[in-house]
């Protein structure tokens, strides 16, 4: 079996800790093991911990913990993974054939697109667009291509709300009619919602959970929660596919590890998780303000839609430059790695994370403005050759 090179994570591997300032994660700035145990009613059991296996599936405080925040998901409607990226591969894995065709939203994190084209064959594209409107602008799904995306031989429908990379989260409408589209060709949709919990204001996203018969859910600990390093993913489905997933993942890493079990045990601990999430959507608060005011800085160079969910911004911009090309020369020239447009399919975006620390984003942020500033100054003088004396 074949599989396409995930772009961006193998650059992300290989030069996030050579820069001087990484804007390319997507999450906020990890919570210290103290602060996990401060919440334990018991924070002497680390101590005390013997490392052996977990149960396979996550235990059954876990699951059930993990089910409260889906609202009328049980037990058994849950099985741990490390990882959402896990989480993801099973569920792919376990759901496509060979000649099955899956319909998956771009822009994207392309984990699902390559698994798509590996176990099903073919990988049918549908859109979330920019949309401007007197309310403001939004990205939006484009009803148009979900229908063309979605035919009799789609087993699968890839979601991420909130998405990334552009933080948007669908409306009730948008969600029901990617539900019809399911329900007409028999497919299953697979949504990931690793962001649900990282809303800049409002109130949590709406899960995909419970509206339909043929729904998976993934998501784990790592982004919403600022918690990477746990490697704590789940999926969430009917009870019989849960099951018949879990002989797909004992080909992988068969269970858990026990740390990171008894660690999310604490974290999904639903007044626990309420506060987690809530230090999360502080961190995105505080923070935004700082971007937006170097966005707007650059005047109409770039262009910006708010996330809605996340510590990303997908920001658009105006300069003779593809994105890889920009993002190789922001990594070699001013030691900064940012995501390109190219690694989620799309064309002259990049992504920048916003959630760690407020100083070192400015100090990265001053880094694009010596290259940006560079790139005007050749556009200008092409312009004035072009037009002559």
């Amino acid at each position: 079996m074949r599989i396409d090179l995930f772009k961006m994570e193998r650059t992300q591997c290989l030069y996030e800790n050579e820069v001087e300032h990484n804007l390319s994660e997507s999450g906020v700035l990890p919570m210290r093991v103290q602060e996990l145990l401060d919440g334990s009613p018991d924070p002497g059991w680390l101590g005390a911990a013997r490392l052996k296996y977990p149960a396979s599936r996550g235990s059954e405080t876990l699951r059930d913990r993990i089910g409260q925040f889906y609202g009328g998901a049980r037990r058994d409607n849950v099985m741990v993974t490390n990882g959402g990226s896990e989480a993801n591969y099973v569920c792919f894995w376990g759901l496509l054939e060979q000649g099955d065709r899956a319909a998956v939203m771009i822009p994207n994190y392309l984990q699902t697109r390559g698994l798509a084209r590996a176990y099903g064959g073919r990988a049918d594209s549908f859109r979330l667009a920019e949309r401007r409107a007197a309310g403001g602008a939004r990205w939006a799904l484009d009803t148009g291509s979900l229908e063309r995306a979605v035919t009799r031989r789609t087993r699968l429908i890839l979601v991420t709300n909130p998405n990334n990379p552009t933080g948007a989260v669908l409306t009730e409408e948008e969600m029901d009619a990617v539900v019809r589209a399911a329900r007409r060709a028999g497919a299953w949709i697979v949504s990931d919602e690793v962001y649900r919990g990282a809303e800049v204001s409002g109130p949590t996203s709406p899960t995909f959970w419970g509206r339909y018969d043929k729904v998976l859910v993934t998501a784990g600990l790592s982004k919403a929660f600022g918690l990477p390093g746990l490697r704590t993913g789940w999926i969430v489905g009917p009870a019989k596919t849960i099951a018949r997933l879990c002989s797909y993942h004992d080909y992988l890493t068969l269970t858990p590890t026990y740390l990171s079990d008894r660690f999310a045990e604490i974290v999904m601990e639903p007044a626990r998780r309420e506060a987690v999430l809530a230090r999360t959507r502080g961190i995105i608060r505080a923070n935004l303000p700082a971007l937006e005011e170097w966005i707007q800085a650059q005047g109409e160079l770039l262009t910006y839609i708010r996330p809605v969910a996340g510590a990303i911004a997908l920001i658009g911009y105006r300069l003779p430059i593809g994105s890889a090309a920009l993002f190789d020369r922001l990594r070699r020239e001013q030691s900064v790695l940012v995501t390109p447009g190219a690694h989620f399919g799309i064309g002259r975006y990049i992504r920048i994370g916003y959630g760690y620390d407020r100083d070192s984003l400015r100090r990265g942020l001053q880094r694009i403005d010596a290259l940006l500033e560079g790139l005007r100054r050749g556009r200008a003088r092409r312009r004035c050759a072009a037009t002559g004396p």
